[in-house]
């Protein structure tokens, strides 16, 4: 073979032998198009007797529902829409989503224990659109997951939602399609369920790179009469952490993701962090003569409840610790008792993502959709370590259940029980937390910074012999980040 000859065999085979597995890693890469949480993924058992021991006989998650004949206390419509978005003091957000012609959508308001009818109409978003019932452990089949617990709701089309309406507290609900994109351009609102006559609502949102509370930008005033005792739910739409402080009085951080601390003590000069998805809800009494300014975050939009002028201090250099913060209450059941022992680590490297070439996130060192799913059984006692070793902060939310923190980075919780459904997990933080897997489903379990999620930090809780029929993709284009 002539020398030219073999310098092109070399050169090629050495090209084969650098692109072949570049190639191969490609095309493992790719997520199916008709993804089923069923067969997504591993089976992690947390050290527990395999889903197989325990199943008994298939249930599919739609038969968990609230009786077909059970009437209706507080009935809603909603109708979601692809259109500009009016924001008050700023103009309008021509790339927008909205329901009922706004964003926020309508305000859902509930008594304890009644029974709440949502019926979602698509007259125009064309990716299709669903509802999740943010931190609302209702059950499965009304959770509002494209592609896991319903088909995406295509325009022309409408969905029913009914659930009760069990704990008091601070909700929201945004859509579960393409929801990185969705939520970011209105496609939310707020649920409060057993609301007072005082209660004062703030839900921040950030419509490109312009922070609003309550759909609106700049300084927004509420009126309260002085030496009234307020309440303000905070609540948090956004992809990232919030601080939220008060200047011109003092406080009671009084619930967190709608559970009541237990002897909340009074807090001065202090900050709470909001993590993305989450709510608090802060109790105050407005000072004779001056009025009071809730910090957002920082910047322009914030919020001033009273008459005459408000303070306008900086964010204060301490926080308040929720590990420590209130009086230690009986939980209910026993962490060490736990028949299921999980680890989450979060971590990253490079590689392919569906085809994309870049840095991805891990879940146990596996990339969507080859991750962990986390095996239950109905009653389990489950505890699971949440590391993060991934160079960034996730706000980590598991659908269907309120977790409650026994310790971070070791050190154990002493204060009320911190329960939450949106759990904020610093870069190198670890928390350990507990539950009772007594909500028979298939739960999503995944970073809230939408965007995150959107790129494969997401995974399932799922619990023995509940199935499924829905999937990403097909007809309805399921895409639920």
């Amino acid at each position: 073979m002539p020398k030219a000859s073999k310098r092109f065999v070399a050169a090629l085979a050495a090209t084969v032998a650098v692109l072949a597995p570049i190639g191969f890693f490609w095309q493992q890469s790719l997520v199916p198009g008709d993804l089923s949480p069923m067969t997504m993924g591993y089976a992690d058992f947390g050290g527990g007797p395999t889903v197989g021991e325990h199943a008994g006989h298939q249930r599919d998650l739609a038969s968990f529902s609230v009786p077909a004949d059970r009437k209706a206390d507080v009935l809603v419509e909603l109708t979601a829409r692809k259109e500009p978005v009016q924001i008050e003091g700023r103009g309008s957000f021509e790339d927008g989503y909205t329901l009922n012609h706004t964003s926020p959508g309508p305000r859902i308001s509930a008594r304890q224990g009644q029974l709440i009818q949502v019926t979602l109409h698509n007259e125009s978003v064309p990716d299709g659109v669903t509802l999740h019932w943010h931190g609302v452990d209702v059950p499965p089949a009304e959770d509002g997951v494209a592609g896991v617990t319903q088909d995406s709701v295509l325009p022309g089309e409408s969905f029913v939602y009914k659930f009760v309406a069990v704990d008091a507290g601070t909700y929201w609900y945004h859509s579960h399609q393409v929801s990185h994109e969705q939520v970011a351009k209105g496609l939310y609102g707020v649920l409060v369920i057993s609301p007072t006559d005082s209660d004062v609502v703030a839900a921040v949102h950030t419509y490109d790179k312009l922070r609003t509370v309550n759909g609106q930008y700049g300084e927004r005033r509420v009126a309260a009469a002085p030496g009234a005792e307020v309440r303000v739910r905070l609540v948090n739409t956004d992809n990232g952490p919030m601080a939220a402080w008060v200047d011109g009085t003092a406080y009671r951080v009084v619930a967190v993701d709608g559970t009541d601390v237990n002897q909340p003590p009074v807090v001065e000069n202090k900050s709470i962090l909001v993590t993305a998805g989450g709510r608090i809800d802060l109790k105050l009494t407005v000072p004779r003569g001056s009025a009071v300014r809730i910090g957002l975050g920082g910047g322009p939009t914030t919020l001033v409840i009273g008459a005459g002028d408000a303070p306008a201090g900086a964010e204060p250099r301490d926080r308040v610790d929720l590990l420590s913060y209130g009086v230690p209450k009986a939980l209910g059941f026993d962490p060490a008792q736990a028949t299921r022992h999980f680890e989450y680590r979060i971590g990253r490297r490079p590689g392919f993502f569906d085809g994309r070439p870049g840095l991805w996130w891990t879940i146990n060192g596996h990339q969507f959709p080859k991750v962990p799913m986390f095996m239950v059984t109905d009653g389990d006692i489950v505890r699971m370590t949440v590391r993060n070793k991934s160079g960034q902060v996730h706000p980590m939310h598991l659908h269907g259940h309120h977790i409650v923190v026994l310790s971070r980075d070791g050190l154990p919780a002493t204060g009320s029980p911190w329960w939450v459904d949106s759990l904020n997990v610093e870069d190198n933080e670890s928390y350990e937390i507990a539950f009772v897997a007594d909500n028979p489903g298939i739960w999503m379990d995944h970073c809230h910074n939408l965007q995150h999620a959107a790129q494969g930090l997401v995974t399932h809780l799922m619990y023995a012999g509940v199935t499924t029929s829905f999937q990403s993709g097909g007809a309805h284009h399921n895409e639920p980040e």
